[in-house]
């Protein structure tokens, strides 16, 4: 669900803010997970199942056997964010060079090698369209999607313009037992969870 707030009138940077400031008001407080888009606010009520966990355990365990010790598929917090751009997102999955962890606040996505999501049941538009769209505007050069619903994927690259703004030139589909290559790395999509 996408809720803009009624201040939008008064600029990106104060409805941005009041935004920011509610998410970090209730996000150990209410459920579900709460991220920030062009559009508004998305809240996505429903808690992981675990399909989805297990398929980010997965994938964090199959990425850290093939990457340098240096980089990590993080898994936990804290969030992205560009805040020129109005945007926090929170990847299933992150590739990030550890030294790049260090410090305070979210995470600049710009230093981000890649992002993973895994699509939820409850909001799959989340990953294959906001996010899709968001990730290529804050600099994000690799987006990769997993999707339990189908057992299939895509992974995005080439950031490039476009009259609607930054977008993926390259995308390169899976089906669920393929190998996938996610920036420089290759894993096996075997043995991944489907929803039921």
């Amino acid at each position: 669900m996408t809720i803009a707030p009624d201040s939008a009138r008064q600029g990106p940077s104060h409805a941005y803010r009041a935004m920011r400031d509610f998410v970090q008001s209730v996000e150990d407080t209410l459920p579900g997970k709460f991220e920030i888009t062009k559009e508004g606010l998305v809240h996505d009520m429903m808690s992981p199942v675990r399909q989805h966990e297990l398929t980010a355990l997965h994938l964090r365990k199959r990425l850290e056997k093939v990457m340098p010790e240096e980089i990590v598929a993080h898994t936990g917090e804290p969030d992205v964010e560009d805040e020129p751009e109005t945007i926090l997102r929170h990847p299933d999955v992150m590739v990030i060079a550890w030294a790049d962890m260090e410090g305070d606040g979210s995470f600049d996505p710009r230093t981000l090698i890649a992002a993973i999501e895994i699509v939820s049941r409850s909001n799959p538009e989340n990953d294959w369209v906001s996010k899709l769209r968001d990730y290529p505007l804050i600099g994000i050069p690799v987006y990769a999607i997993f999707d339990p619903r189908t057992g299939t994927g895509a992974v995005f690259t080439d950031i490039h313009p476009t009259p609607d703004g930054p977008r993926y030139a390259t995308r390169k589909d899976f089906v669920y037992g393929e190998d996938v290559t996610i920036a420089d790395w290759t894993i096996s999509t075997e043995g991944l969870p489907l929803y039921s």
